[in-house]
């Protein structure tokens, strides 16, 4: 069976910011645009509502997660715009959550619109300003509010209130588009893949949890083959297993820090909705590496194992807790890839930060 894909929050954001935009600057919101996604392709959104009054234009699309099961699919994303200066101005509205608690990639203060569908955004109305530059030269700047119909009451089926995220969603999206996730057919993907790599003679599978992670273990080993790489999401024990019975005797991961923490944890599926985040644990691993009491406390207290990266990037304690997690994950992973016959494999990891930097690498290291 195929599974129909969808589109995100931030696409829909964007697509509704553009319409109305183009409403403003030329009297008429479309039907329908074509935004840029954040991976470089494009996608065609058709425009729900729309509405041209006293300067402002509102155009709205409904979220369409294909068949993913999103609790925002069908959620109503509005956008309003005015003539405001120069440039770009976004923030959010009703429905939109706001940022309560640090650790998260918006600042404390700030509506919850991710870093890159805030630059799609942008991006989109940037196209719908550059249109109109013949015609105003230069076009005016625009002020841009996000707001999602119900979004309080569709936050509450989320993790947000439990990251300190209030009173809405957040507009998400590193991809603009959205993967059905089935189990099933994630694994057999897993599956396949590594079957591939073992027919074309791949010595060493490089397995990531998604896009992002690839992009950076791609920049950060630049010789890794297209046909070496493939996305596990959080299948952890399920793609070590299957590299092992498949005879493969290396393996390298790419991973961000929250991912490390629960696959050293031991994690089968490190899912957010399936597995907490134990910073407990952490915090007692931190104390093992030279982090103070009080140091360790501050980890158990956090929200969130980025905010515990950003509050302790340059403890210089740091490189051994990150030692001793590789080391961790490492031999979880090497458990979940023993195979009778098979020789257990040697694995590696490439920590990154969130902005790609690497943090962690232990290849080449005994």
């Amino acid at each position: 069976m195929t599974l129909r894909h969808g589109f995100t929050t931030g696409t829909a954001a964007a697509a509704a910011a553009k319409a109305a935009t183009l409403g403003l600057l030329f009297g008429k919101i479309p039907r329908q645009v074509d935004v840029p996604l954040p991976m470089g392709s494009r996608l065609d959104i058709t425009i729900e509502e729309q509405n041209i009054d006293s300067g402002q234009c509102m155009a709205a699309v409904i979220k369409d997660a294909g068949d993913d099961p999103d609790v925002t699919h069908g959620a109503m994303i509005r956008a309003v715009v005015t003539a405001r200066g120069q440039g770009v101005h976004l923030q959010g509205g009703s429905g939109v959550g706001l940022v309560t608690r640090p650790g998260l990639p918006v600042p404390v203060g700030q509506p919850a619109i991710n870093p890159v569908p805030r630059q799609q955004i942008t991006q989109a109305v940037e196209e719908a300003l550059h249109q109109a530059e013949t015609q105003y030269n230069p076009a005016p700047g625009v002020s841009i509010t996000i707001s999602v119909d119900h979004g309080a009451e569709l936050a509450q089926k989320t993790f947000n209130p439990r990251l300190g995220i209030v009173n809405g969603i957040s507009i998400l999206g590193t991809r603009g588009t959205v993967k059905p996730f089935s189990h099933w057919a994630y694994q057999a993907t897993i599956r396949q893949s590594l079957e591939v790599m073992r027919a074309c003679q791949i010595p060493c599978p490089a397995l990531t949890t998604g896009g992002r992670s690839e992009k950076f273990l791609r920049q950060a080993v630049p010789e890794l083959e297209d046909m070496a790489c493939v996305q596990v999401a959080d299948f952890f024990f399920f793609s070590m297993r299957e590299l092992g019975r498949r005879g493969f005797t290396q393996g390298l991961w790419g991973v961000f820090f929250g991912k490390l923490v629960k696959q050293a944890q031991g994690h089968r599926y490190t899912h957010a909705k399936s597995v907490d985040l134990d910073l407990k644990t952490l915090a007692h691993w931190c104390g093992q590496c030279g982090f103070s009491p009080d140091d360790c406390q501050q980890v158990a207290r956090a929200n969130t194992a980025r905010q515990v990266l950003e509050d302790f990037k340059n403890h210089p304690a740091l490189p051994s807790l990150l030692t001793l997690l590789t080391t961790k994950a490492i031999q979880h992973a090497q458990l979940f890839s023993q195979h009778s016959h098979q020789p257990t494999p040697h694995i590696d990891y490439v920590l990154f930060d969130f902005d790609g930097q690497v943090l962690h690498d232990t290849r080449g290291k005994a």
